[in-house]
């Protein structure tokens, strides 16, 4: 029996968990919503093209607004969005996408703090392998059906965005193949500790720093890869949409869980570490003790 093996085992199986977490948030309404790469936040998108002096079929949405309407700006923002078929946010994830709407509204003011404001989501996407999120088709395709007269040539759509997101596109699949990689290995790094808990010796020590060694590098190397996707799409996306009132934000919700689950393995490898350079100490002992 080897009882302190029960910690690296306890460490593979939150590590498992969070990798499958990391894998699946997201993949259908009201399962870890909250836990996205990144936000893009549609909901001001046009609203600062606006110019009701200008002919245009954006000024001529919004000059149809009611009055009272077209002159709180928050208000207008959300009455915009509805009217050109525009989500409030879309929610990027390993495996989807999911939208949604801010409420009670999309501005805080002084009634309204920050606080008070909640995403809703209304739906999500079916869920692929090798994802790739195309913000661009997602909101002409929206355009489209809402029957408007604006395109994204209205709306002044940057392409050095999407540009900028297909550059992406091999570390997001990288990505997703490396969470896959590590959940499998780190499945087996499970069972290799749980078979160790009634073995002794070098030898499970050492296979089990083998593979859970292996598991740590899938999962990390992993984490590091879409932190980076994380920084960069949002640094694309806000430095070119920032003038047609599009932004983005990162999920950190989703980092902690990834890099909780890289900190659960690396603790399993230190501790096999541990187990490998103690070996069978205890074990000596008794035999020792029989030939005495």
């Amino acid at each position: 029996m080897r009882p302190t093996a029960i910690v690296p085992t306890l460490c593979c199986i939150a590590a498992l968990v969070l990798s499958f977490l990391c894998l699946f948030a997201g993949s259908k309404k009201g399962f870890m919503n909250d836990y996205q790469i990144l936000t893009l936040n549609t909901s001001r998108l046009g609203t600062n093209l606006l110019n009701p002096d200008a002919p245009g079929p954006l000024n001529d949405i919004y000059n149809a607004l009611p009055a009272d309407t077209s002159n709180a700006i928050n208000a207008a923002a959300n009455s915009l969005a509805s009217r050109l078929g525009i989500e409030d946010f879309y929610n990027l994830h390993i495996l989807t996408y999911c939208h949604g709407t801010y409420t009670p509204s999309v501005l805080p003011n002084a009634t309204l703090p920050r606080s008070a404001i909640h995403k809703h989501i209304n739906d999500c996407s079916n869920m692929t392998a090798l994802f790739h999120f195309q913000p661009a088709a997602i909101i002409e395709q929206a355009l489209n059906d809402s029957g408007v007269d604006v395109t994204l040539d209205d709306l002044r759509w940057p392409d050095d965005i999407q540009t900028g997101l297909d550059a992406l596109h091999a570390l997001q699949s990288a990505t997703f193949i490396l969470y896959c990689i590590a959940a499998g290995l780190i499945f087996v790094s499970v069972l290799l500790s749980l078979l160790a808990l009634f073995t002794s010796g070098r030898l499970s020590a050492c296979l089990n720093v083998l593979i859970a060694s292996v598991a740590f590098l899938a999962i990390g190397i992993a984490s590091a890869l879409v932190t980076a996707v994380m920084v960069k799409a949002t640094d694309v996306i806000n430095e070119n949409g920032r003038g047609i009132g599009l932004e983005a934000q990162r999920g950190n919700k989703y980092l902690a869980i990834t890099w909780a689950a890289t900190g659960a393995m690396l603790l399993a490898v230190v501790w096999w570490l541990g187990e490998t350079c103690v070996g069978r100490r205890g074990g000596k002992g008794n035999v020792y003790g029989k030939h005495g």
